[in-house]
């Protein structure tokens, strides 16, 4: 389709969004606009409570900034917030994107239970002077209660610790009969990926010295935006442009951003992929996606690009300006100041419910997240009878590294070394498929960067959308998009023995066995979906079996 004919389209979706009142519907949190079924519409009612989000919050305001200010009376000069998906990404990301400020505590995030990098995190804390905050929906995570466990084995001191949750959760009675300094209840109400503006956003934000005030004054001022006719509404601009070039088949959403917002694609990533990934349709975030020469770019791209108006790199552009002179389709937004990321978080959730108007699905729900979840606990209940994990059946065993791959791979002959088995994998791709690197492998920098590196090179030599996401964190995620979506995924999942491993207490199994069983899980949730994986498993020094899997892939021809 032609960037003429999208945008034919796109002006058609705004119309039919006028016709049937959706902006009105919206607000009054009509169910039918995702969901005529009656199983379905009550669970959607349920979720909506975001659009209020803003207004709560404001109400709420003084309770965390008085919270805030009790933290720092304290001496505190950490905040440790022990939390997954939706309850740690938007603080994780506003924490890396606002400078330090002084006199304030600075903010950890726990959302691995790889032991090395729980013992890495946590050599940074002076835990004298730590305030916990478990941060869980729900109140049941295993990775949160899991790293509650541990920590407060350390610090016999519940007030210590507080909590975030909705009402009557397990983790609301855990902190009352452990005297939690301070229990913020959460409106049962908004969904955890839509929680950026509420108390899982807002208190980690608040205790770091972020001015919420400002936040706030954003997001409604957006809000009040998205009230407007879909001709002037920026939520309703951004989701009719995500929607129609999905259908046009452009599905795989290149997020774009000035360096100093551009921690800002991970909580992007995690409300479009797990709000549009099910039915097998959906559209896939590419977060730190490599900027290259336009021609590079396969048809199947969508750019949408955001640039802060003070940043010092100018280049961002420029290089759009080359996207769309190629034809490719490219949204442009601008953030004015930082605190503009308010009004960021209720423009995507708006456009993402708009997106899953025009593809037929519930942005609310998240029916295959539970796979891998359900799938870790038979590992874990197996490995509690039998004292050992089930590896499976090795294809190969090449330089310490170990080779696995889905049925489809088995009968292969050509699986005898690490390099014919790389290459036999990735000669299934096809077009319009993309790359998801799945690592159960602590987040360390010279990992990220060595997979970025890998990224680059695949992107820029074959034209494959590339992904890469860390386990167990990107299971709350990107995660429902590649069991729910299109099966259009080639994935190559990278494990490692870990070098120390780390008890939890109360529990038979300890951090090297939790993490372990999630990648077992994950690895069998996406061969029951019938998905293309090899998992490559290495012993020995990580850094040399990382050398040798990228050295590899640069000789590679991908099979063709």
């Amino acid at each position: 389709m032609t960037l003429h004919g999208l945008e034919k389209k796109i002006q058609m979706c705004r119309e039919y969004l006028a016709k049937t009142d959706f902006v009105r519907r919206m607000w009054e949190k009509d169910p039918t606009l995702w969901s005529k079924e009656s199983t379905q519409t009550q669970k959607i009612r349920d979720r909506l409570g975001w659009l209020n989000a803003p207004d709560w919050l404001e109400r709420h305001r003084k309770e965390v900034e008085s919270f805030a200010e009790e933290v720092r009376n304290r001496g505190m000069t950490h905040v440790a917030l022990l939390g997954m998906g939706g309850s740690s990404l938007a603080p994780q990301m506003l924490a890396a994107t606002f400078p330090a400020k002084n006199q304030f505590p600075r903010l950890t995030v726990f959302d691995s239970t790889n032991p090395g990098e729980l013992l890495q995190k946590k050599a940074q804390l002076d835990l004298s002077k730590t305030l916990f905050l478990v941060s869980s929906k729900s109140g049941t995570t295993i990775e949160v209660s899991s790293l509650y466990r541990y920590f407060r084995a350390e610090l016999n001191d519940g007030a210590r610790f507080a909590a975030i949750t909705d009402e009557k959760t397990p983790l609301e009675r855990l902190a009352t009969e452990n005297n939690f300094l301070r229990v913020f209840r959460n409106p049962s109400d908004i969904g955890g990926r839509y929680s950026a503006l509420s108390y899982f956003g807002a208190v980690p934000a608040a205790l770091i010295g972020i001015d919420i005030d400002r936040l706030i004054e954003s997001a409604k001022k957006m809000a009040e935006a998205c009230r407007r006719s879909p001709e002037e509404n920026p939520g309703i601009r951004l989701g009719a442009f995500l929607g129609e070039t999905q259908k046009s088949g452009a599905d795989k959403l290149a997020l774009c951003f000035s360096p100093e917002i551009s921690s800002f694609g991970s909580w992007v990533e995690q409300l479009v992929a797990e709000s549009t990934g099910k039915l097998e349709k959906g559209i896939l975030p590419v977060d730190g996606e490599t900027r290259m020469p336009a021609a590079k770019y396969a048809r199947d791209r969508l750019f949408v690009v955001t640039e802060y108006a003070r940043s010092a790199d100018r280049t961002l552009g420029t290089w759009a300006d080359t996207l769309e002179k190629a034809g490719h389709p490219v949204l442009r937004l601008q953030l004015e100041d930082l605190h503009d990321l308010g009004g960021e978080f209720f423009r995507w959730e708006v456009a993402t419910a708009v997106a899953a108007v025009t593809l037929g699905i519930d942005p609310f729900d998240e029916p295959d997240v539970q796979m891998s979840k359900r799938l870790t606990g038979k590992v874990l209940a197996e490995y509690a009878s039998s004292g050992r994990i089930e590896e499976g059946a090795r294809l190969a065993v090449s330089d310490g590294i170990y080779v696995y791959g889905d049925p489809d791979l088995m009968p292969k002959k050509s699986m005898a070394s690490l390099s014919s088995s790389l290459d036999t994998h990735l000669s299934r791709i096809k077009e319009g498929d993309y790359l998801a690197w799945i690592l159960y492998l602590p987040n360390y920098g010279w990992i990220s960067a060595a997979f970025q590196r890998i990224r680059e090179f695949i992107g820029s030599r074959f034209r494959v959308a590339s992904t890469v996401g860390f386990g167990p964190r990107y299971l709350h995620s990107t995660g429902q998009f590649h069991k729910g979506g299109p099966n259009r995924g080639l994935f190559i999942q990278v494990t490692a023995e870990p070098s120390e491993d780390v008890p939890i207490p109360g529990e038979a199994y300890s951090f090297g066995i939790l993490h372990e069983a999630q990648a077992s899980g994950d690895f069998s949730a996406l061969v029951g979906r019938g998905r293309r994986v090899l998992r490559l498993h290495v012993t020995g020094d990580l850094k040399t079996g990382l050398n040798r899997i990228e050295s590899i892939l640069r000789k590679l021809e991908f099979g063709r």
